[in-house]
C-alpha cells in the first residue's frame, strides 16, 4: 500500500487525476471503476480539463460505477446516474454504451444485481477510484459485509445515511437501500486509488492502514491488495 500525503483537497484531486490521465494515455481502452459523493468532484473536473485540452480521449474508455441508490429513479437529481452525467459524462467524449451504472429498477433488483456482477466478471477494472465512509465503508459495503461478497442489494447503515443527508432535504429522504459492487468485485481491480480529505476521515484512515483486517471495517481489506494507492490531505492523514 502506497501512502501519498498532500497539502489539501485540491492537491489530492490533482494527484489522482494524474494517475488516471497517465493510465488512459498508456491504455486508451482502459476500464475505470468510478465513485460518487463529494470526494471525486474536483477529480472529475480535472479529467474534463484534460479532455478539453486534448491530453486524453475517453472514446475507448469503459467505466463501471460502484453503486446506485434504490428508492429513487434515475431522473432524481440525487441518483448516481444523474451525478455521473452532471459531473463527468456529459462533458467528455465517452460513449453511452461504455457506461455501466447499476440499474435500480425496483421490479428487478436481484436480476439487475446478477447482470451487473456478470458484466464486471467479464471486464476487469484497470483502475478503481474509491472514497471512504466515516464507518469504513467502500462502495456501499457497510461494516459486517463479508469480504467474499459480490454485487448485491444492501440496507444502508444509519451512519451512512446521516453522512449523505447533506445531499437531501432531510434524513427521511435519504434512501435506505442501494445496489453496490461487493468487496470481491473491488478487490479484483488491477489498481485501486483511495482518496480522502478532511479531519473527519483521520480516524478511519488510520484504522484502515494500521488496524486489523476485519469485516467490521470494510476498507481494511485493502491491506491485502497488491496495488493500492491512498491519497490523503494533511487533515485526513493527520494520525498517520
Amino acid at each position: 500500500m502506497k501512502i501519498i500525503k498532500l497539502k489539501d483537497y485540491e492537491a489530492v484531486s490533482q494527484r489522482a487525476s494524474e494517475f488516471i490521465i497517465e493510465q488512459i494515455k498508456h491504455k486508451p481502452n482502459t476500464t475505470l471503476g468510478l465513485a460518487t459523493g463529494s470526494t471525486p468532484v474536483r477529480l472529475y473536473e480535472k479529467l474534463i480539463e484534460a479532455y478539453e485540452h486534448k491530453e486524453i480521449s475517453f472514446k475507448d474508455v469503459k467505466s463501471y460505477n460502484l453503486d446506485e441508490y434504490i428508492g429513487i429513479n434515475r431522473n432524481h437529481p440525487q441518483s448516481y446516474y444523474q451525478y455521473m452525467h452532471k459531473h463527468l459524462f456529459s462533458k467528455i467524449d465517452m460513449k453511452d454504451e461504455h457506461i455501466y451504472i447499476p440499474n435500480n429498477d425496483i421490479d428487478q433488483l436481484e436480476e439487475n444485481a446478477k447482470k451487473y456482477n456478470n458484466a464486471l466478471n467479464k471486464s476487469f477494472i484497470d483502475l478503481q477510484i474509491l472514497g471512504i465512509g466515516s464507518n469504513g465503508h467502500i462502495g456501499f459495503n457497510e461494516p459486517g459485509t463479508p469480504f467474499g461478497k459480490e454485487t448485491f442489494i444492501v440496507e444502508l447503515d444509519e451512519q451512512t445515511r446521516k453522512d449523505n443527508m447533506r445531499f437531501f432535504n432531510s434524513l427521511s429522504e435519504v434512501p435506505k437501500y442501494a445496489i453496490t459492487m461487493g468487496i470481491k468485485n473491488i478487490m479484483r481491480s488491477k489498481c485501486i486509488i483511495l482518496m480522502a480529505s478532511g479531519i473527519e476521515k483521520a480516524d478511519v484512515i488510520y484504522e484502515m492502514i494500521h488496524g486489523s483486517v476485519t469485516e467490521d471495517l470494510p476498507a481494511s481489506v485493502l491491506q491485502l491488495h497488491p496495488n493500492v494507492i491512498v491519497i490523503v490531505d494533511e487533515q485526513a492523514g493527520s494520525k498517520l
